[in-house]
């Protein structure tokens, strides 16, 4: 019996748990690939607790046939017997392991690849409520949790059983009294099992939630942003003090589990051995009585330490088989997370996009979290803080092949909105959005943002070289067609002068680059996608005026005879547009040329005045 019979588990979780109907078929279909394995894992460990039985036979036969009948040829065979049962044991622990682990990792990596896989499907609202580490504690923790309950908690609840019952059936047939004296002391072993289990569920709460508050302030403050903010903001040796209270209260806890751990496994194994004398007290008096032999004395000494250590496993097996079936079941609650913006029966593909783009009547709401998230997963979710209004109402606008478009507005008039609602990173409420006259809703995702490019405003960077960061748009680009589009975005020179050129690793978020840096290269990764219609959030407005003019020549070049979507607030990139759409309240205002707009004195001419559209870089 060691410590691990004895991890903490949290009962109080799990106590109440009734599994959703379902949840055993589920795991099973999980489990199924590995069918085989699983009765391979579990027949090794039937015969592996047959195989531990055959010691104690065997000394019991040595003592009581071949010894006093100095039969030197039985005691050999015996002995024989015993090493090959001992090899046969270690055999069958490493096909156990073999197994354990196959079936195990198998789990693991099937189940991380259904949840990415999921997680890449839901809708872009899902990401906005839920927070990374919430994303990621599932296909870590939950996964290794919920695997734990075909490998650990099945193999131990098994293994325990089958050894008991072979060691309570052999020790009956050897001897029925003695048999039932080793049960007697049971309760010495359940009663502080449970007491010291509870107990030690308390210390591991408190080093939970010490580690919880350590690793928070690690994950915040070793970050680029968070490390910056210390420095400049923050004092070194007060950070230190916060987070070494913390580590000392995580030590405290670790030393009192660990010596109560100790203290209750050294208290048991005194139980166990006056259990053991009392067996050898009364069964010697059984022997000089004649009742028993002196080998079957010793083969029920050896058998009896093998009843107490499965019999305490048994007593936490429920709590710790539905611990991993709780597990699975938080892993299937993101596999059934709704998925609002999927494919169509019958969606066709874009062929040929012209660029055409068309809004008719689009009304669009923010969808509620029923609908776009898992509840258990909003850590700082607030009860009725959905929005109960119409972003955008009744937004008609028909953009024509080829053609530049500024929008422009207050904040929070709905523009990039708007804008999202062509890609389908959400669906419109009512009305339609249409590209080359086909509602988005019709067409496949892939081929429709394949057509569609995006800048954002603050664009996002891999932790990854340059080169890979840009082969993201076109993974097949060559290293020349690399340089072309930096080149047309005038961010070539900048990566030429740098160390490791095109290999330069960019840091986390594109950190080791300016954002001016960060935005011509997102529009070079923009360029080589090549795409038939472009959205640009902002897109320049991280530049001086002299890189403004670069890249607004590059970008002129490169939407000439593509159809150009543009969110900004420099009255340089809004003067050069085709036509310009003022939102306000979610509708679009007016519409027309700088001109046309200026002279109306309507809410354009209006933001003019109030210097709302800058002209020069903000």
């Amino acid at each position: 019996m060691g410590p691990h019979h004895m991890m903490p588990r949290d009962t109080d979780a799990v106590r109440d748990v009734t599994l959703a109907e379902g949840t055993s078929r589920r795991v099973w279909a999980f489990a199924r690939p590995y069918q085989t394995t699983i009765a391979v894992f579990l027949a090794a460990i039937l015969v592996a607790a047959l195989l531990a039985l055959v010691p104690p036979l065997v000394v019991r036969a040595i003592l009581d046939d071949a010894i006093p009948d100095g039969d030197r040829g039985l005691i050999l065979w015996l002995a024989g017997l015993a090493v090959l049962s001992a090899l046969a044991d270690a055999g069958l622990q490493i096909l156990q392991r073999w197994c354990s682990a196959s079936i195990g990792e198998g789990l693991i990596a099937d189940l991380r690849i259904a949840l990415y896989a999921k997680v890449q499907r839901l809708p872009i609202a899902f990401f906005t409520r839920t927070p990374t580490g919430a994303i990621t504690s599932r296909l870590t923790n939950d996964v290794v949790g919920a695997q734990s309950a075909l490998t650990s908690t099945l193999g131990s609840v098994v293994s325990n059983v089958i050894v008991l019952i072979t060691t309570l059936v052999t020790m009956l047939a050897l001897e029925w009294r003695l048999t039932v004296l080793s049960l007697v002391v049971l309760p010495l072993f359940i009663v502080p099992a449970k007491r010291v289990g509870r107990r030690l569920q308390s210390i591991s709460r408190q080093q939970m939630t010490h580690n919880a508050t350590m690793n928070t302030q690690m994950t915040e403050r070793f970050n680029v942003s968070g490390a910056l903010l210390v420095k400049l903001f923050g004092d070194e040796r007060r950070e230190l003090d916060t987070f070494s209270t913390q580590a000392d209260a995580v030590r405290s806890a670790g030393v009192r589990a660990a010596m109560l751990g100790r203290v209750f496994f050294v208290a048991l194994g005194l139980v166990a051995a006056v259990g053991t004398a009392a067996i050898y007290g009364l069964g010697a008096l059984l022997v000089v009585d004649g009742d028993i032999t002196s080998g079957t004395l010793v083969a029920l000494a050896a058998l009896v330490t093998r009843v107490y250590q499965p019999l305490t496993g048994l007593t936490n097996a429920r709590v710790d088989l539905m611990t991993s079936m709780v597990s699975f079941e938080r892993v299937f609650e993101v596999l059934d997370a709704p998925e609002p913006i999927v494919d169509r029966p019958g969606a066709v593909d874009l062929v040929a996009c012209t660029g055409r783009v068309t809004l008719d009547s689009v009304v669009f709401r923010y969808p509620a979290a029923s609908a776009s998230a898992v509840a258990t997963m909003e850590q700082q979710a607030i009860p009725g803080a959905d929005p109960d209004r119409d972003v955008l109402t009744g937004m008609s606008l028909d953009i024509a092949p080829g053609e530049t478009v500024a929008i422009v507005g207050a904040s929070g008039a709905g523009k990039s909105t708007m804008v999202s609602l062509i890609p389908r990173l959400y669906d419109v409420t009512s009305g339609s959005v249409k590209v080359d006259g086909a509602d988005v809703r019709d067409l496949t995702l892939t081929s429709l943002r394949a057509a569609i490019g995006v800048v954002a405003q603050d664009p996002h960077l891999f932790h990854t070289s340059i080169a890979d960061n840009l082969r993201f748009a076109r993974p097949s680009a060559t290293e020349s067609e690399l340089v072309e589009a930096c080149r047309a975005a005038r961010i070539h020179d900048t990566i030429a002068a740098l160390p490791d050129g095109y290999d330069t690793v960019v840091g986390e978020r594109g950190y080791r680059l300016s954002g001016g840096e960060k935005q011509r290269l997102a529009i070079a990764r923009l360029l080589l996608k090549d795409p038939a219609i472009m959205i640009l959030d902002e897109a320049t407005s991280h530049l001086d005026n002299d890189n403004e003019a670069h890249v607004q020549a590059a970008l002129d070049a490169a939407l000439h005879g593509r159809t150009a979507i543009v969110i900004a607030h420099r009255l340089t990139t809004v003067r050069s547009a085709d036509r310009i759409a003022v939102l306000d309240g979610g509708r679009i205002a007016e519409i027309g040329t700088h001109e046309e707009l200026a002279a109306a004195n309507g809410v354009y001419a209006a933001q003019l005045r109030a210097g709302e559209l800058l002209s020069q870089p903000s």
